[in-house]
């Protein structure tokens, strides 16, 4: 049974109408404005939650020539990302109503919280690539304003800069590759589509296609960057401590349970799309890079959201290594971690925002003993730590033995180095339970004075952890049911065969079940030894540059200032002429490029193509009146030898049977040459001598763009021997399938040259904006200068 499309679009569409209306909302419901955001929430919530089981794409055509359409999948996998996203949203909304309390920018806040989820609800189901990236790029944009909520504080700005940065630039990676996608399903479906469910379906014949034209390797490369800049993997996992200065709902919503998973969700998505030797190489060995490197930076951190921080980091590449091995465990330990993180890490989160709003400091050397005060707290965090820290029977710890299931059957079937993978996974898991153990000594460790003191959080703060700590404990005493109700669906999207997931607690010793032992035990012995292992930590992070995660951020953006500042000296001088030479020097070499590029075919013979004696003549003229523009004795003879050729145009599209073109070409040269005369009033009849390198200059620029005018016209000229009505019937049969019109020189001026016709728009939009402007400061000027000599300015009949 396919899924119901309005039911689809609704639950996608509602949190973007709610955050338009939520300024409104606001002025009427103030504070309280996050209960109407989680009321938003649980409708989403509540309307993917009736199609659990009513798997199946659905969608409107938009633009049917290239098959770009509306279109949303509804699968196990995009649902579980789906409902995890508007479940926690509910949650984090009702916290944010009392964690929140008293913030300036609340409108603000709850719009870009609402929109973001739409966001995610629109990755988790969208199937046509347009509608995937413009979703993937709004989850940027609305994590930039979160992370930048205190706009007033300079680290609130670099850390969403940095975001931004990273998160962008992963955005670009991710078209190309989308492009490279869609040009491998010409040659593969048979024709033009952007339909990432049709690719995945014929994903043999995807992959051969992407092989023969040598886009397998990039098209898989620039996904692995996307998905790496939005999950944080190494070594682009320095923005997300950073991002830790957002409120603690935004980490708990964006940083931990849903943004950051969205690189998971696409290495999940296209994973039997793109499965092969090379991929098992780059993701898997990613993944584990990450977990380990993450833990290392948790074990040495002293402030609770950057612990957090990291170990989200490394649970990410738990999850990213295990769709990186190309068996079933790792599809089954990818997409039931994802459900195991949010649940234990969200909690984690939110409990960190209770401490800091309760006891006044994050600083995990000033913390613990905090359970007296804080009872609930303690035991949600309980629940959360050792389920982070893979301690069974707890959730976290099912998802990873799945991890060492894969780890160690890839190593044992391929050998050599890749017995690495194990053990990676191994020392990874040993500095997990470490910082895990870390992070619940705020409320068990040693009896330390709190900076402020310590009360108990309303009902509003601990209700939402509280809530997924239960939803944990579930999963933890019942893993196969969690499995039956949502995660066997996404394992059956995710995996590449048949892959049945059945969980549970170890019943007899295996590799796997020794490895968790390992890390279980040996975390345990080394946590009184965090010490030394955090100073150790320490030194490598506060090393130079090449190893401080955020070093070559730092590096490239003083370096790109400092580039910029010498080199728009050397630009931007506020001279037309340099304005005017640099954008038609970089114009015509990017045209010339891109034919180049594009294997243009060359020109045809230029004999034979039946060129009248008139036609000739006009043309004739026109270039002797080229060459006297150039040898014109001054402004006024040059300006009426170039209406000569302006003139001779319009008559060569008259003998070309052209009139309306003509006509047009008639206007426009007179008023051209009406407008060169108004101005020339205003030119200074002498210039200084011009220096012969200025010269030289100008001259190479005018030449190039004369060489690109005329590569550009002979590529364009038909093919003698082609059926000159060719194009005319191309124009009118597509004029109502492709154009939607009857009327085939509307059609071909709307849609055919829909670019050109928009770009002729935004200049004339742009023109009215500057003489709007100019108009204004004129009127500006004028007021100041008559309020400088002491003159009265009437304001509505009244005298000031």
């Amino acid at each position: 049974m396919a899924p119901d499309l309005t039911l689809v679009t609704t639950a996608v569409a509602l949190p973007f109408v709610a955050a338009a209306v939520s300024p409104l909302l606001y002025r009427v419901l103030g504070e309280r404005t996050g209960y109407a955001g989680a009321v938003v929430a649980t409708a989403s919530f509540g309307l993917l939650a009736t199609g659990v089981d009513d798997y199946g794409t659905v969608g409107v055509s938009w633009v049917p020539a290239l098959d770009v359409g509306i279109q949303f999948t509804v699968d196990g996998w995009g649902l579980l990302f789906a409902l995890l996203a508007s479940g926690i949203g509910a949650l984090v909304f009702v916290y944010s109503t009392s964690y929140m309390h008293g913030e300036e920018g609340l409108a603000r806040y709850y719009a870009a919280l609402l929109a973001f989820m739409g966001s995610i609800l629109g990755v988790a189901l969208a199937s046509d690539l347009v509608f995937l990236f413009l979703f993937w790029e709004l989850t940027s944009l609305c994590s930039f304003v979160l992370i930048g909520h205190h706009t007033e504080d300079a680290e609130s700005r670099y850390s969403a800069r940095m975001a931004m940065v990273v998160t962008v630039g992963g955005g670009l990676c991710l078209l190309a590759a989308l492009l490279m996608l869609a040009a491998a399903a010409r040659g593969a479906l048979g024709g033009v589509t952007f339909d990432l469910t049709a690719m995945i379906a014929n994903s043999g014949a995807m992959r051969a296609a992407l092989r023969e034209s040598g886009l397998f390797l990039p098209a898989l490369g620039l996904i692995v960057v996307a998905a790496a800049a939005k999950s944080a993997q190494v070594p682009l996992h320095f923005w997300l401590p950073n991002a830790m200065v957002a409120p603690t709902p935004v980490s708990a919503f964006l940083h931990s349970a849903t943004m950051v998973k969205v690189g998971v969700y696409l290495l999940g998505r296209v994973r039997p799309l793109l499965m092969s030797p090379e991929w098992v190489l780059i993701v898997a060995t990613l993944g584990l890079v990450t977990m380990t490197v993450g833990a290392l930076l948790a074990v040495a951190s002293t402030d609770t959201k950057e612990l957090l921080a990291y170990s989200t980091a490394s649970h990410l590449g738990l999850m990213v290594a295990g769709f990186g091995f190309d068996i079933g465990y790792g599809a089954e330990a990818g997409a039931f971690h994802l459900l195991n993180h949010a649940l234990f890490k969200a909690p984690l989160f939110l409990v960190a925002g209770i401490v800091v709003h309760e006891a006044g400091t994050r600083n995990l050397n000033n913390l613990g003993g905090l359970w007296r005060e804080l009872p609930v707290t303690a035991a949600v965090t309980v629940v959360a730590a050792l389920s982070m820290a893979g301690i069974p029977p707890f959730n976290g710890f099912y998802s990873k033995e799945l991890l060492f299931e894969a780890a160690y059957e890839v190593a044992h079937e391929a050998g050599g180095l890749a017995w690495l993978y194990p053990a990676v996974a191994t020392l990874a898991s040993v500095l997990t339970v470490v910082y895990s153990l870390t992070f619940l000594a705020l409320f068990f460790g040693e009896r330390r004075a709190p900076a402020a003191d310590v009360h108990r959080p309303p009902v509003t703060l601990i209700g939402p952890p509280a809530v997924l700590a239960v939803a944990a404990v579930v999963v933890s005493v019942a893993p196969q049911l969690a499995v039956d109700a949502i995660v066997q669906g996404a394992v059956d999207a995710t995996a590449t065969g048949e892959a049945q997931l059945a969980v549970g607690l170890p019943t007899h010793l295996s590799p796997p079940v020794a490895m968790s032992g390992v890390a279980v035990v040996g975390g345990v012995a080394a946590y009184p030894l965090r010490g030394r292992l955090a100073t150790g930590v320490r030194r490598g992070v506060d090393a130079p540059v090449p190893v401080r995660p955020s070093g070559w951020y730092d590096w490239v953006v003083s370096t790109t200032t400092a580039t910029s500042a010498r080199f728009g000296s050397a630009v931007h001088n506020g001279l037309l002429r340099r304005y005017v030479g640099w954008t038609a020097a970089a114009g015509s070499l990017l045209a010339l490029a891109g034919f180049a590029a594009t294997g243009a075919p060359a020109p045809g013979a230029l004999g034979g193509t039946g060129v009248t004696l008139a036609v000739a003549v006009v043309l004739g003229v026109a270039t002797l009146a080229g060459v006297a523009v150039a040898a014109a004795a001054s402004h006024v003879s040059g300006v009426l030898t170039l209406s000569i050729l302006g003139f001779m145009l319009a008559i060569f599209f008259i003998l070309a049977s052209a009139p309306d073109l003509a006509l047009t070409q008639l206007v426009i040269e007179t008023l051209i040459l009406l407008m060169f005369l108004l101005v020339l009033q205003r030119l200074p009849s002498f210039y200084s001598e011009i220096r012969p390198l200025s010269i030289a200059r100008d001259a190479s620029v005018s030449l190039l763009v004369g060489a690109t005018a005329f590569v550009a016209v002979l590529l364009t000229i038909p093919d003698p021997d082609a059926d000159p009505t060719s194009v005319a019937t191309y124009y009118t049969e597509q004029a109502v399938p492709g154009g939607g019109g009857t009327n085939v020189v509307n059609v071909i001026l709307v849609d055919f040259r829909a670019f050109d016709t928009l770009g002729e728009l935004l200049v004339v939009t742009v023109a009215a904006i500057a003489i709007l402007v100019l108009v204004t400061m004129r009127t500006r000027g004028e007021a100041s200068e008559a309020a400088s000599d002491g003159e009265s300015i009437p304001d509505g009949g009244d005298s000031p």
